[in-house]
């Protein structure tokens, strides 16, 4: 299977760190965005962000940036979406997602959700961890999305759907299991709080 593109979501309104680019905050000593980068980008064959607004606030990135084609903030289906059509626009088959918040994230991400993705005739496979009291954790910014689903995508989101583990449901869609000890490496920075935990695991 062809490497896919990856695709950082960076779409969400950050009201609980008070708005803003969340993935600008700094974590040690670069911002979140950077962690993110550096664990996704020898991951994959290219990178792409997904954000609202002027893109040009992302320039220092070089990287790709594009934005939600479902307006009014519909959720991170909505940058899967928009990560879709870019890579059909390039000529990939697959993305895989990562949340920009998301800085200590495997670094084999790609390889395992692509494993658990063999035999699949349309590749759709989300991040879970275990957990104690509900069996799993699935990560739905965390997966491997088949471009060729992005039509039917479009219907769904334009029809409400927006939790993300209903509509791969509907495909047969996979999950890859990942360790969760010391501490769930998908634990993302939603609050100041979050932030300053980081700081402790970095």
């Amino acid at each position: 299977m062809k490497q896919p593109l990856g695709v950082i979501l960076a779409g969400g309104q950050a009201r609980r760190m008070g708005g803003g680019d969340k993935g600008r905050l700094m974590l040690g000593d670069r911002s979140l965005l950077s962690h993110v980068i550096a664990r996704l980008q020898p991951q994959v064959s290219a990178l792409v962000l997904n954000a609202n607004g002027d893109p040009s606030r992302f320039e220092d990135t070089t990287i790709p940036v594009v934005g939600d084609s479902i307006a009014g903030f519909v959720g991170p289906l909505a940058g899967v979406l928009a990560g879709l059509d870019y890579a059909y626009e390039q000529g990939f088959e697959t993305i895989v997602t990562a949340a920009a918040d998301t800085p200590f994230f495997p670094c084999d991400l790609v390889p395992r959700l692509m494993t658990a993705a063999e035999g699949m005739e349309h590749p759709l496979v989300l991040a879970a961890t275990p957990d104690s009291e509900r069996g799993r954790n699935r990560h739905p910014t965390f997966g491997v999305w088949p471009v060729a689903l992005r039509d039917d995508l479009r219907r769904a989101l334009e029809g409400g759907l927006r939790k993300v583990v209903l509509w791969s449901d509907q495909h047969g869609g996979r999950e890859a299991m990942f360790e969760a000890e010391p501490f769930d490496p998908f634990f993302n920075v939603n609050t100041p709080e979050d932030l300053a935990r980081a700081e402790g695991l970095i």
